[in-house]
């Protein structure tokens, strides 16, 4: 069932992802233009962040398993579409609609794993969850980059929207052993979920992640090439170091955090621990990364940057876990996600201004690593205590 779950949210982001890798081509093709362009590969973030809502309501009244089957379907479809478009208008529903369907992968994870795994095991099953998530980047630069070889970048996504489908088929067989009697109870309503503090307080922590993943995600390859003088070739292999890197972090972190649970430690208390020390030290990191001379050096730090942040990320949604419960886990998670989204669209923004009206990306790491600096004090302070709430 774990297996499953890690090798959708694999194929979520090979699949969200591919479009940047198709690019180059794509564009010349369709005559699109860098603003334009621009436009499509925003366009997904607006119906996956907007639809968490719908998705994490939708997982809480309805069974996991089928409300996962149909978004799947639906995300698998829509990149499949993308190899047929003739245009932009096209392709910028094609994406919508991709956003919409993905937009229920994490409140389904999260409800199958507070529902399916005790306390003990959820920091590795979020990890490895978690790391799927970073692996699909990956894939989806590599394998992609060998599908539009040999097929073209319309082949491309129609062997991937296509292919995927028979991801279906095993989960239709196994999704069953998740359900539990609370998939068919009714949870809190929005205003019970919103009138919680901890709601909030989980919420805009994870939207500080947000902002620094996708500041790191979206703009670290212009940063090395701009201001680190590295060649497009050596980007390539060197830029998706952080990464893996945040991958491998990831799981090692969530194993360790269950160890510490098994062995008697409050799981509460170690959740806290490991997010906080997540966000100090990728925050430390990036804001050392710009201001050393050496290029490695700056690349050492950026990797340390990862490192951390898979410590972080591998306890995130086990905390949303521990204090939502089963009932309300799926439209918690919905919440918290689209929250996080926000910081998401923001930090490519933010970050372009900047380096515009600056000329350099010193002051852009400076916003990004005070993210998160941010982030330390609304989990230590505003958060504080990681237990069940009552509804």
């Amino acid at each position: 069932m774990l297996g499953l779950l890690v090798v959708s949210v694999t194929i979520n982001y090979l699949d969200r992802g591919a479009l940047s890798v198709a690019a180059p081509l794509l564009t010349r093709e369709l005559e699109l233009s860098a603003a334009q362009m621009g436009l499509l590969l925003s366009s997904f973030f607006w119906t996956y962040a907007t639809f968490q809502l719908v998705a994490g309501w939708l997982v809480d009244r309805f069974p996991v398993k089928w409300v996962y089957a149909i978004g799947y379907l639906v995300w698998s479809l829509a990149t499949a579409a993308v190899g047929i478009a003739s245009g932009l208008p096209e392709l910028l529903l094609a994406r919508f609609v991709l956003g919409m369907g993905e937009s229920v992968a994490y409140p389904a994870c999260s409800k199958i794993i507070v529902t399916a795994f005790k306390e003990s095991q959820r920091g590795t099953a979020n990890a490895l969850v978690d790391a799927g998530s970073k692996v699909g980047p990956g894939l989806s630069t590599m394998l992609g980059g060998l599908a539009i070889a040999a097929y073209g970048w319309r082949g491309l996504f129609v062997v991937l929207g296509l292919g995927s489908l028979v991801w279906l088929a095993p989960w239709l067989w196994a999704a069953p052993s998740a359900e539990s009697s609370a998939d068919t109870e009714i949870g809190p309503g929005w205003m019970a979920l919103l009138g919680k503090s901890q709601v909030w307080a989980a919420s805009l922590g994870m939207f500080t992640y947000g902002y620094s993943n996708y500041f790191l995600l979206t703009w670290l390859p212009s940063y090395l090439i701009k201001e680190r003088g590295f060649s497009m070739a050596e980007m390539a292999t060197i830029g998706s170091v952080p990464f893996w890197i945040m991958a491998v972090s990831s799981l090692f972190s969530g194993m360790l955090s269950d160890r510490f649970i098994r062995g008697g430690a409050a799981a509460g208390v170690v959740r806290l621990r490991f997010a906080v020390t997540g966000l100090l030290g990728c925050g430390a990191a990036i804001l050392a990364a710009p201001a050393v001379g050496n290029p490695t050096h700056s690349l050492i730090l950026l990797a340390v940057a990862g490192a951390f942040l898979g410590v972080y990320s591998s306890n995130c949604w086990a905390i949303t876990q521990t204090l939502a419960g089963p009932l309300a886990a799926g439209r918690w998670t919905g919440f918290q996600n689209f929250i996080g989204n926000l910081g998401g669209v923001a930090a490519p923004l933010i970050t372009g201004w900047i380096v515009t009206a600056t000329g350099s990306f010193l002051m852009a790491f400076w916003v990004a690593g005070g993210s998160l600096g941010l982030g330390v004090v609304i989990y230590q302070f505003w958060l504080r205590r990681v237990e069940p709430v009552e509804w």
